[in-house]
């Protein structure tokens, strides 16, 4: 029912939705991709951290806040995770 993406310096958004679209109720759940990206780990975080406060979607679920958590988690931001860091972060929670 709304859409918003983010835009800025670092900031790339690929998706093929926009404001009134329809989407259809067996949709691929990746709408939109947001990369960020930066001289150094910490500026990308930074941009990413702002470029999720801008995004606004309405009408379907989101991960968006899932990503803001990951982004504020001092394991992610130290970097070095493994390719398990998200299923242990998210087996942790339940």
């Amino acid at each position: 029912s709304f859409y918003h993406p983010p835009g800025g310096p670092g900031i790339r958004v690929d998706s093929h939705i926009y404001q009134g679209y329809v989407v259809p109720p067996y949709y691929d759940s990746m709408v939109a991709k947001v990369i960020s990206f930066g001289d150094t780990r910490e500026q990308a975080i930074r941009r990413m951290r702002i470029a999720l406060s801008e995004m606004q979607v309405q009408g379907i679920k989101t991960n968006i806040a899932l990503h803001q958590e990951l982004l504020h988690d001092a394991k992610f931001v130290e970097g070095g995770c493994s390719i398990h860091y998200l299923e242990e972060k998210l087996n942790a929670k339940k």
